[in-house]
């Protein structure tokens, strides 16, 4: 009886494990498009960029920003997502390109010949978007708004401001380092980490709901006390990612 049990349960638990894994369509296509760096592709099996869109609810048609986009990896999955009747806004601040020069060449590089995706190069206090968006999928960049170069107060207002550039229902997609408890955002500025629960605290004080947690880049073995940059922990942090919604009425 046992036997016939633990078959029966795992012929219910495979398909099921397979399901939690499924990359819709648009999104694995996107994932093999022609226009990616193969360096970008090589870091998809650490990344899982697949899963973490699909969980976003990231599909064609939708109207979607990368918020502080870096290097552009994000905004050229994003792309071929949504599709010719999408629109991605590639989102770089003015202070980091003033900070680092390269970024604005990194903005251009990953717009270049993508018609359903616009720059946009405000500054933190003055950023806004040209229509409703679906979504806005922010990666690593949280911490970043506790530096001592912003404003005191500073994300707490951008929570705001994402709040009111969504559509009534509309997703934000937060992932950062993890750090220690740190209530008052002191370890940004030292380890380019944030507290999940203040960051998710400081969120939800904008309006949104949190919807939930993918582990996927989960790392029991990251204490949290390394700086993100320093080699032995780099890409290899422990990170959460969050899913907020704006209520839908």
């Amino acid at each position: 009886m046992k036997l016939v049990l633990s078959a029966a349960l795992l012929a219910l638990a495979a398909p099921l494990a397979a399901q939690a894994q499924t990359v819709p369509a648009p999104i694995a296509a996107a994932l093999g498009d022609a226009g990616r760096p193969q360096a970008e592709k090589d870091r998809d099996a650490a990344r899982h960029p697949g899963e973490i869109l699909a969980f976003a609810g990231i599909a064609p048609g939708q109207k979607v920003a990368d918020f502080i986009m870096g290097g552009g990896y994000w905004t050229r999955i994003l792309a071929p997502t949504v599709g010719p009747k999408g629109k991605v806004y590639a989102y770089q601040p003015a202070e980091f390109i003033q900070y680092r020069a390269a970024y604005a060449d990194e903005q251009k590089a990953a717009v270049e010949g993508r018609a359903n995706v616009a720059p946009l190069r405000d500054s933190l206090r003055s950023f806004a978007f040209p229509e409703p968006l679906d979504a806005i999928v922010t990666v690593q960049n949280w911490h970043d708004l506790h530096l001592k170069a912003a404003a005191p107060g500073a994300a707490r207002g951008i929570a705001k401001k994402l709040y009111d550039s969504l559509k009534p229902g509309g997703v934000l997609l937060v992932i950062d380092h993890v750090a220690n408890t740190d209530p008052d955002f002191a370890v940004p500025q030292t380890l380019h980490r944030i507290d999940p629960a203040a960051a998710r605290a400081e969120i939800e004080s904008a309006g949104f709901k949190f919807e939930g947690e993918l582990p996927l880049l989960r790392n029991p073995n990251d204490p949290h006390t390394a700086n993100v940059f320093t080699p032995e922990i780099r890409g290899k942090t422990d990170q959460f990612i969050y899913k907020f919604r704006k209520p839908a009425a």
